[in-house]
């Protein structure tokens, strides 16, 4: 195009050179438009723009997932701020409600220890009665019979009272000594019963709802010790015989001679006091 161009302005001045006064026009536009339908069009990237337009949609996606996560995080954490907060009041709570039942707790075992034998002061209360109306009757009545006779009735009634609240004595006498249950303060030496047994009881063992609260205080017997017999002196010699023989003899000849030898001892002794 350009050497046309050239060729153009050439003749054109050849022209010019020829007969003078004349224009040289230079006719470019269909160069011009020669260049530009012989220039090629730029295409667009096409394959660029799916590839970005692939990422955005890539970046929006995970940004919506990001976002649905964050929220879900937000909710979870304002479910969990929550639930934190009722449990704190409830430890709030329950420990209010401790400390109400450690002091209403030390009331009541206050109250145990003060009034706790009411109970069994009740039944207490009408044996000291029996009591009372037994010495009464003593005082008046001079029957030694019926004051023990009612004595006993008003044990028994004590005993009782004892009973309902899980209180039981047992008797030990006659018994093997069982050191759990007994407390033994003598031995005696006695065939009556075997040895290692209760001879004696002092007092009375009692049971508290099957536990032991008193051991019986007891006397052990113990077997007696066997004497041992001296051995029998052994048999005289034959030859000793006569001389055993003749000591009657000399006895009864001399007989009469003892009478003489006695007064003077009996004086001797007169003297002596």
């Amino acid at each position: 195009m350009i050497d046309e161009a050239v060729r153009s302005v050439e003749r054109r001045l050849d022209e010019d050179a020829s007969g003078a006064g004349t224009e040289v026009e230079l006719d470019v536009s269909a160069p011009a438009a020669e260049a530009d339908a012989s220039t090629p069009e730029v295409t667009p990237p096409t394959e660029d723009a799916a590839a970005l337009r692939q990422e955005v949609e890539s970046l929006r996606a995970q940004l919506d997932f990001s976002q649905t996560k964050a929220r879900e995080t937000l909710e979870r954490l304002k479910e969990a701020h929550e639930r934190a907060k009722d449990f704190q009041d409830r430890a709030i709570r329950s420990a209010a409600d401790l400390e109400n039942y450690r002091k209403r707790a030390q009331k009541e075992k206050e109250d145990v220890q003060k009034f706790g034998v009411e109970k069994l002061l009740k039944d207490l209360l009408p044996v000291v009665d029996n009591l009372d109306r037994a010495l009464d009757a003593a005082g008046k009545s001079p029957d030694f019979d019926s004051f023990q006779k009612g004595v006993a009735m008003t044990r028994k009634s004590f005993e009782d009272s004892l009973a309902r609240h899980g209180v039981k004595g047992f008797s030990a006498k006659g018994q093997p000594f069982d050191p759990r249950l007994h407390e033994a303060i003598q031995q005696v030496e006695t065939a009556e019963v075997p040895a290692g047994h209760v001879v004696y009881e002092v007092t009375r063992g009692f049971y508290l709802n099957d536990r032991l609260v008193r051991p019986a205080m007891v006397v052990v017997a113990r077997a007696p010790e066997v004497v041992a017999t001296p051995p029998e002196p052994a048999a005289a010699a034959p030859e000793a015989a006569p001389a055993s023989t003749e000591a009657p003899k000399a006895t009864e000849a001399g007989s009469s001679a003892a009478p003489q030898t006695s007064a003077p001892s009996d004086s001797s002794s007169g003297g002596s006091q």
